[in-house]
């Protein structure tokens, strides 16, 4: 009996694409409020949106520079895209629209939405292979 070739590494149904979106986004937002609290900022929905609404198109931006959509579990190129577009893209428009980009501001954004972006696609990946392995070992 053939088994059917796995699934390539980060692939993920359809929904899944849908949960990896929203799973980024609401990181970024976390990203936002955090930045906003630590500031002593005002963390309503209007403050919010302010912070965050650059990064959250930087991310679509790194989302569609890797066709993100074909493997939105991976690390590369999905999840590097990600982080490098909402950070550089979004830096690049809160320059455009007037907002501060202190270096110690890009540096703390840099390292925080890696963390975020790339951590859960970490944590992720070891989840499947656990999960893998496991089955795995089931049926063998």
């Amino acid at each position: 009996m053939t088994r059917p070739a796995p699934a390539p590494r980060g692939a993920v149904p359809a929904r899944g694409t849908a949960v990896a979106v929203a799973v980024d986004a609401a990181l970024v937002v976390v990203f936002a409020v955090i930045g906003r609290a630590s500031h002593r900022e005002g963390i309503d929905a209007a403050g919010v949106w302010e912070t965050a609404w650059p990064f959250l198109v930087g991310l679509a931006v790194g989302w569609a520079a890797s066709l993100g959509w074909r493997r939105p579990l991976a690390l590369w190129p999905t999840g590097v895209a990600a982080w490098l577009g909402a950070v550089a893209v979004g830096m690049l428009l809160r320059v455009a629209v007037g907002q501060g980009t202190a270096v110690a501001f890009v540096i703390v954004a840099a390292v925080t939405l890696g963390l975020f972006l790339l951590g859960w696609r970490g944590i992720a990946a070891v989840v499947r292979r656990t999960r893998s392995r496991r089955r795995a070992a089931v049926v063998s």
